[in-house]
């Protein structure tokens, strides 16, 4: 069951990189999404929220970098690269490559993934796209 549900959660950000946002076959009819500082979305919300990331940063790509799991529920580190290419969050376009990390929980139903909790480190991302007042490294 365990490696079965890492290995759907490894699908759930192919798919999510190739579509440019989460798809319906990889989550549940009532699937749920939780992010900092954001109320809870459901699937059309989240895909519209994570738009915005790839309009910005049309290569954006996740890579897993670790996975453990414990019953229904997948945690774990994953990161994000890409190019800003495309306004972000009143910015425009730097063409600058940005790297961050983030914290991923999943909890999974039947073979699709029915809640998912995220949250990539955004000063990180403004600072590499030189949006913050600390200059990028």
């Amino acid at each position: 069951m365990s490696e079965r549900n890492k290995a759907l959660v490894r699908r759930w950000f192919e798919e999510c990189d190739r579509a440019k946002g989460p798809v319906e076959e990889v989550c549940t009819p009532g699937f749920t999404a939780y992010h900092p500082d954001t109320p809870p979305m459901d699937l059309a919300t989240f895909r519209r929220a994570t738009s915005v990331m790839f309009a910005a940063i049309p290569d954006l790509r996740h890579t897993v970098e670790d996975l453990i799991a414990e019953g229904s529920k997948v945690a774990g580190r994953v990161s994000i690269r890409g190019t800003h290419q495309g306004e972000l969050m009143g910015i425009s376009p730097t063409g600058r490559q940005i790297e961050v990390s983030g914290v991923v929980f999943a909890r999974i139903e039947g073979d699709k993934v029915a809640e998912y909790w995220g949250g990539a480190h955004k000063l990180g991302v403004m600072k590499q796209i030189g949006a913050s007042p600390v200059a990028p490294p």
